[in-house]
């Protein structure tokens, strides 16, 4: 009999990492409103679940800092010049301390764009034996096109694809978790 493994998110493994939503970057992006929104409500249930929240930004001299909603819930942040962030020393070090205490191998990601810096990311991850959650409503591109084709190509090589209510409900687990109303307001403000 085949070994079959829980895939569900877990809080206490998980870890945020939010890619490049930079404030010259957000406005080029296809339905970045609504990107930037879903990413911003799984920041802050991830606040409430003590999960880590790591952001990138990519050469933000040119594509301006990150969004100071964003920015302001990060736990640690890095800047690269590399669209795959795991090809920045600082990245890796970041990500070492975050998942060392207590340990952490599930990867959340969110970010822009979805087939450069993200999807490069994620390749990346992958190869280092990461395991890693796509949130496909929480990622984006200038092209909606790039990014169905990077989410193809991530779930291909092993990216699981989840929706940022998926992984918030999956990361709380059950009705009567001490945070569950707290992040129901964040899914649906009453």
């Amino acid at each position: 009999m085949t070994e079959i493994t829980n895939t569900l998110a877990n809080a206490a493994s998980s870890i945020l990492i939010v890619i490049d939503f930079q404030a010259k970057l957000i406005p080029l992006i296809f339905d970045g409103a609504q990107v930037t929104q879903r990413a911003l409500l799984l920041a802050q249930a991830a606040k409430l679940l003590k999960i880590p929240v790591f952001g990138t930004e990519q050469q933000p001299l040119r594509l301006g800092a990150s969004i100071p909603s964003l920015a302001g819930l990060y736990d640690l942040s890095v800047q690269k010049s590399t669209f795959d962030a795991c090809a920045e020393p600082a990245f890796l070090a970041a990500l070492e301390q975050l998942s060392a205490e207590p340990a952490r191998d599930e990867l959340c990601i969110v970010g822009c764009e979805a087939h450069v810096c993200v999807l490069q990311t994620v390749l990346g991850l992958l190869e280092r034996g990461w395991r890693v959650k796509l949130v496909v409503d929480a990622i984006g591109s200038r092209l909606e096109s790039n990014k169905l084709l990077a989410v193809q190509r991530a779930a291909l090589h092993g990216a699981e694809i989840v929706s940022s209510e998926m992984l918030m409900f999956e990361w709380l687990r059950d009705s009567e978790h001490p945070h569950f109303r707290e992040v129901l307001k964040l899914i649906k403000p009453m």
